[in-house]
């Protein structure tokens, strides 16, 4: 189907990106029950607050497609979002676990998985304008959080702001125009938490700031 980057959601189906593409179809014929496609946003759209990671990984949102779900790094996320009120239910690896966010929405710079987890300069900015509808379209939007440099840089581009002036740091806090906030932190991947980049102490601080930010 052909895709139309104004949108704040890409069709299942999108075709910008060849090599995203012929990897999504080469997962389709390993696996044909997994969800294999440009996986939605998730969250109400009332949302205060937007997660944006990097993109969906092979076995975790492209099988089950939710956004960090059925991988290391959901187990992390959903968790300290549950801790810090921004979801209910509880949080099972599934789609249809019935867990729910509140007052947050999670996303990826890039919807499509990625061979290697690695999506190319090319991709990131062909995915961008979905970014860039998404945030339009969230009129109570007041924070961001960026999961790792290039969900920061995709961000701001989407926002066309300059990287310069809002440099990518964990725990860094930028005030954007509009007075919309920008989080970041390093991205909650196991390489990360399994290396000592990132604590569980270090993730929840950073929502400890979004919380306070929001509630202030």
């Amino acid at each position: 189907m052909a895709s139309s980057i104004n949108a704040p959601e890409p069709p299942a189906d999108c075709n910008l990106c060849p090599r995203l593409v012929a990897y999504r179809i080469a997962n389709q014929q390993a696996e044909p029950s997994w969800f294999n496609g440009a996986v939605p946003s998730f969250g109400p759209v009332d949302c205060r607050l937007l997660i944006v990671g990097l993109a969906p990984g092979r076995a975790g949102a492209n099988r089950t497609g939710r956004p960090f779900t059925g991988d290391f790094a959901g187990d992390l996320l959903y968790g300290t979002l549950s801790k810090f009120g921004f979801a209910r239910g509880s949080y099972a690896a599934r789609i249809d676990d019935g867990f729910q966010l509140e007052g947050c929405m999670v996303s990826n710079a890039v919807r499509c998985a990625p061979p290697e987890n690695k999506p190319m300069t090319a991709e990131i900015k062909q995915c961008r304008g979905f970014l860039s509808a998404r945030i339009a379209a969230l009129t109570k939007l007041k924070v961001v959080l960026a999961l790792g440099r290039i969900a920061h840089e995709q961000t701001l581009s989407a926002l066309e702001l300059t990287r310069a002036a809002y440099p990518f740091g964990h725990a860094a806090r930028h005030v954007l125009p509009g007075g919309v906030v920008l989080f970041d932190s390093y991205h909650c991947s196991r390489y990360n938490t399994n290396t000592g980049r990132l604590t569980e102490v270090m993730f929840r601080s950073v929502f400890a700031a979004v919380r306070e930010q929001l509630d202030s």
